[in-house]
């Protein structure tokens, strides 16, 4: 069979990790490719040594027939390749004109000309039917908003490869939508398209081939997916069969324990109340702007309230501040990883400490021993896949990232209640049975748990009650044994007018 994209014999080594293993497969002209795996089978570095940013130890790249060696980002980017990272690249002070035009800018008598540029790019997101304004800073965008820019600025350059790293994590379903046409426009010029996802049902509605790393090898490639089963790629990708990654079980709940009334704030214009119990997985559930995020960083304190209060089993506060919140027993991780979560260029251990280091600290004098110990203890827990404890985190997957930011919060004292927003956003099967068992276990120690999701059968899956958002208001709440998909996503649509509650 005739390949127009090849990767021959890739072999990456960093120190103390093997990240990839002679890995080979192809992928014909105009076709979408799917590349499935476990957080740190190697997928991401792949795609990085595609872009110009890592190199190879060993292999080749070949695109059309010829050996390629990019030593750089620009580099590939003027071969025709471009990647949309999960972790956006974008420049936040920026308009969105001038991220798409970086290196490239319109000019005139050698100055350049704005007008142009913000004309070309308003054209290009037009047609593809993004709904961003050229002349906005990307800071003041949401984070779907900003996902599809990025994914606009790899059309733009009519590359001939384009590596699209978990592209809906961040994107409503409408938002989806448009990406999925874009991909089919894209294809249809010949590109070839390396689709990167945990989401099944994307791989088998927009891929015509597909590959599975394990470890940083091969497990499998399939040149067609007539026949494929989603079981056996679950199983290619953890060596293992698993028949419900939500393996939901019940608990005792015990009393309330968290009591929002009335809680608004600059981002959150309507005033949102609910009660949660000990013991208890409380679901959250919305298209992205619905105000689930908002209503969370209110209650953490990250964003001031203007009306409203807290109670914590009977005490009532209203959070200024999120170390008032930490002492209180409340953590949140956020659904922004890269901007709110992790400490970038920071070791796993600090990442798990820096919280907590008062419980142990003595005179304002750190005890490297015990930081070693909380740390060791949390990575052995959560099974972070890591070389050791040093490790910068900016070299862990997107799953053991988040798994690390668990682990902060677990080495706090007296946690009570739990945010967890977009717990899985960009996670594999595998981890995320890992997580939801580690959130059953919590609950089961009578830990109150939010949980913040877009992906509706995750919140069916494993939450005992579930709230819906619609344009900033609790507009439906649903207990266990009244899930439907067709009832919370009719809450969830502004045009659905479903503003009962069904418990």
């Amino acid at each position: 069979m005739s390949y127009f994209f090849e990767y021959r014999g890739i072999t990456k080594t960093y120190p103390g990790v093997k990240a990839l293993e002679d890995v080979s497969f192809g992928v014909r002209r105009g076709a979408v490719h799917g590349l499935m795996g476990e957080n740190g089978a190697g997928k991401s570095t792949l795609i990085r040594i595609l872009s110009g940013d890592q190199q190879a130890n060993a292999g080749a790249i070949l695109i059309d027939g010829a050996e390629q060696k990019f030593a750089s980002v620009r580099d590939a980017s003027d071969n025709g390749v471009m990647v949309v990272h999960q972790e956006l690249q974008l420049v936040p002070d920026l308009t969105v004109a001038e991220n798409l035009c970086l290196g490239r800018f319109p000019s005139r008598a050698g100055f350049v000309s704005r007008r142009r540029m913000i004309a070309d790019v308003q054209a290009v997101l037009d047609d593809y039917g993004i709904n961003v304004d050229a002349g906005a800073r990307v800071s003041a965008l949401p984070l779907g908003a900003r996902q599809m820019v990025e994914v606009a600025k790899a059309a733009m350059v009519k590359a001939r490869v384009i590596a699209l790293d978990e592209p809906t994590s961040s994107l409503s379903s409408r938002e989806s939508e448009v990406l999925f046409r874009m991909i089919a426009r894209l294809k249809a010029q010949g590109t070839v398209i390396l689709y990167v996802s945990h989401r099944m049902d994307e791989i088998f509605q927009l891929c015509d081939s597909m590959t599975v790393l394990r470890d940083g090898r091969l497990a499998a490639h399939h040149d067609s997916l007539e026949g494929v089963t989603r079981a056996q790629i679950v199983s290619e990708m953890v060596g293992r069969e698993i028949s419900d990654i939500w393996n939901w079980r019940a608990r005792p709940l015990g009393e309330e324990r968290l009591v929002v009334d009335g809680l608004a704030g600059a981002k959150l214009s309507i005033p949102g109340s609910f009660t949660a119990r000990k013991g208890e997985i409380l679901g959250f559930f919305g298209l992205i702007g619905a105000g689930r995020s908002e209503l969370m960083r209110l209650i953490y304190g990250a964003d001031p309230a203007r009306t409203g209060r807290v109670m914590l089993e009977g005490d009532s506060y209203t959070a200024t501040d999120p170390r008032q919140s930490i002492r209180r027993g409340i953590a949140y991780c956020s659904e922004d990883r890269k901007h709110d979560g992790i400490l970038n260029g920071r070791s796993v251990e600090e990442n798990i400490t820096i919280s907590a280091r008062r419980l142990w600290s003595k005179g304002g004098f750190l005890r490297p021993g015990r930081e070693a110990e909380v740390a060791e203890e949390q990575i052995r827990q959560l099974r972070v896949r890591t070389p050791s404890r040093f490790q910068d985190i900016a070299n862990l997957s997107g799953g053991n990232q988040q798994k690390v930011i668990l682990g902060r919060w677990l080495a706090e004292a007296g946690l009570r209640v739990l945010i967890v927003d977009e717990p899985t956003r960009g996670i594999d099967v595998g981890a995320k049975s890992e997580i939801y068992d580690l959130l059953y276990k919590l609950a089961e120690q009578g830990m109150t748990i939010l949980v913040v999701s877009s992906e509706l059968p995750e919140v069916m899956g494993i939450c005992d009650r579930v709230l819906v958002m619609c344009q900033h208001r609790i507009s439906a709440e649903f207990t266990r044994d009244t899930f439907s998909e067709q009832a919370l996503l009719a809450a969830a649509l502004p045009d659905g007018q479903n503003h009962s509650t069904a418990a």
